[in-house]
């Protein structure tokens, strides 16, 4: 059957709010500067309230991976909750004007859509407060039967893990998927959330209800609790069908059963932010992996898509990637 779509992603549907403020607000604020804080939306309303003037962007892992997709001239949709509120109209607007389908009904009550206040202070340093609200509700109801069916790859993001709902989403469209013949993707996310659900995730693999995993060093490292890297990438080719590593500045693996294919970092002049890395990594190889693509071209592409997130502010390609490929010798 032909897809309709080249990527389907289920994940956290999170506006990313960003302006750049001094540090004066964050200890204002009670902010630890840097890091990522999980926030109540008592809290979300008081921060957002006070910030300056900023920029508006759909957000989350895999919703910048799907976008990534669409960047590359891929055809995707996506699957989470926001709220019928003014948050919500943002996200769903600016994810549909990225070229990706999306038809998850708006909750009409219960927690506000979710957001990450973003400050970035003059050294460019970011400092998060994320607020999960209405993307923690995604239900089984919410899984679009057709787009899950019609879609080369089903692409599940391991931070979604969390609530009981949204696995029992998840195991319902990798269920629908398998059965009209696709491939199920899965990213373990965060090392801290491979320690919450190590069991679970390699019962995902071994079960074969994954495909494909995508894992960076430290994940692989916290799932299978070994400082070894050889010893890890050993075991994971036993438990899951195919696999891709991303080692930062030492590349990208891909393995399946004995088979290995390694590529390079792809260069980049500065790196200035390297949110999103991993997220535009899985972008260009499954827009690779859906169009059939050898491995190694796949992994190219992953590169390529990494290295231009990572050298400007923002979890989001700033430059066409499918011309970028183009320019540099890469099939899209």
């Amino acid at each position: 059957m032909t897809a309709e779509l080249d990527v389907i992603g289920f994940g956290n549907a999170i506006v990313d709010v960003l302006t750049r403020t001094e540090d004066d607000f964050l200890i204002a604020h009670g902010m630890r500067k840097g890091g990522m804080t999980l926030i109540d939306e008592e809290r979300a309303e008081t921060v957002y309230a006070a910030m300056g003037p900023g920029v508006e962007i759909s957000g989350g892992s895999a919703a910048n991976t799907v976008a990534g997709v669409a960047a590359l001239g891929g055809r995707a949709g996506f699957v989470g909750k926001v709220k019928d509120d003014a948050l919500g109209t943002i996200f769903a607007h600016d994810i549909g004007a990225a070229g990706i389908a999306y038809r998850t009904a708006p909750a009409q009550d219960g927690p506000a859509t979710a957001r990450c206040l973003i400050l970035v202070t003059p050294d460019g340093e970011r400092t998060m407060n994320t607020y999960l609200g209405a993307a923690q509700d995604l239900s089984p109801a919410d899984v679009d039967e057709e787009m899950v069916a019609g879609a080369t790859v089903t692409y599940l993001e391991g931070y979604l893990w969390d609530p009981p709902p949204a696995k029992e989403a998840f195991l319902k469209a990798a269920g629908i998927a398998h059965k009209a013949g696709r491939s199920v993707a899965l990213t373990l996310s965060d090392a801290f959330c491979v320690d919450r659900y190590r069991a679970e995730f390699l019962k995902l693999m071994r079960a074969g209800t994954v495909d494909l995993v995508f894992a960076n060093e430290a994940e692989l490292k916290s799932l299978y609790e070994t400082a070894d890297f050889d010893t890890a990438l050993a075991q994971l080719t036993l438990d899951v069908r195919r696999a891709v590593v991303t080692r930062s500045e030492q590349g990208a693996l891909w393995v399946s059963g004995t088979e290995r294919v390694a590529v390079p970092a792809f260069p980049v002049a500065q790196v200035i932010d390297t949110t999103g890395a991993g997220d535009l990594f899985a972008a260009g190889f499954l827009h690779g992996f859906a169009r059939g693509f050898a491995p190694a071209e796949s992994l190219r592409l992953g590169a390529l898509a990494a290295a231009e997130v990572i050298g400007h502010m923002g979890a989001r390609p700033e430059r066409g990637l499918k011309e970028l490929a183009q320019e540099n010798g890469l099939r899209v």
